[in-house]
């Protein structure tokens, strides 16, 4: 069986109940994990060796706090006041599990959805995503992700050409695929605003709502997103339900279009943020 697992950020014991309830075997079943593996939770460390363990039974997808992870392994960002990624970079398997976490996805299309951690804006198709994808993917396990990782902070361009190229193009890729919640009708990425769907800035509605959408036929299964709780739709589902915050872990398995949602609530507390 294939299991889709929004945002799990650290929580490693709700992925233990979560993994019982579905009765899961690394022989039977396949794990898609829809990014934002660590960070605010209180087992960051716990949860890449688990991931790590499994193998092929497990396809680990790098949202904003991962990239975050990757890009102060390196040294070229400090942990925020509210990370909790101390217990990974002060690891002794700490650099095995970053050459690990460099090789996970960006985007993966399987058992017939398309996977992303938090969005894929109007003009792209299923294949122009995964091929983009596929672009930041390359950089990140080459000797080149030290220096894309100083380049890769930035809200601009905020839309999108595809005449970009270089570090543009695979900063746009990435802030599309792990930060995005809303954009305008043409395209323009916004940042600023992390709430419910229903507080939309001027002139802006939630990615997957903007009429003419490439991917619109496309069944798409994304996180990222806490406030917004779980979406539901034939085509769409949105999988962070807010864990890390005292929400639930929340996993749909799926074939095709066909789906179940299980959850377990998350005994977490922290403070809601991104």
């Amino acid at each position: 069986m294939n299991y889709l697992i929004g945002d799990l950020q650290g929580c490693c014991d709700a992925l233990e109940r979560l993994l019982q309830r579905l009765d899961f075997s690394p022989s039977r079943d396949r794990l898609w994990l829809l990014g934002d593996l660590v960070n605010r939770g209180p087992s960051s460390l716990t949860t890449l060796r688990r991931l790590s363990s499994l193998g092929e039974a497990a396809t680990c997808l790098l949202g904003n706090h991962d990239l975050h992870l990757l890009a102060a392994h390196h040294g070229v960002r400090r942990p925020h006041r509210g990370d909790t990624l101390d217990d990974i970079l002060g690891a002794p398997d700490r650099a095995a599990l970053m050459d690990w976490l460099r090789r996970q996805r960006m985007a993966v299309f399987e058992a017939g959805w398309l996977m992303v951690h938090a969005g894929v804006v109007p003009q792209w198709s299923r294949d122009d995503t995964l091929a983009l994808a596929g672009e930041v993917e390359a950089v990140l396990r080459s000797p080149a992700l030290p220096d894309f990782l100083q380049a890769m902070y930035g809200n601009e361009p905020a839309r999108w050409d595809p005449m970009l190229t270089g570090t543009a193009r695979l900063r746009f890729t990435v802030n599309a695929l792990t930060r995005l919640r809303f954009c305008s009708a043409d395209g323009e990425m916004d940042f600023k605003t992390k709430d419910s769907a229903g507080a939309a800035p001027e002139g802006f509605i939630p990615w997957f709502d903007v009429p003419g959408r490439q991917t619109a036929d496309t069944p798409i299964a994304f996180g990222h997103w806490s406030t917004l709780g779980l979406l539901d739709r034939p085509t769409l589902l949105g999988l962070d339900t807010g864990c890390v915050w005292g929400g639930q872990l929340t996993a749909a398995r799926v074939d095709g279009t066909a789906r179940e949602i299980i959850q377990v609530q998350c005994e977490q507390a922290q403070k809601p943020g991104a």
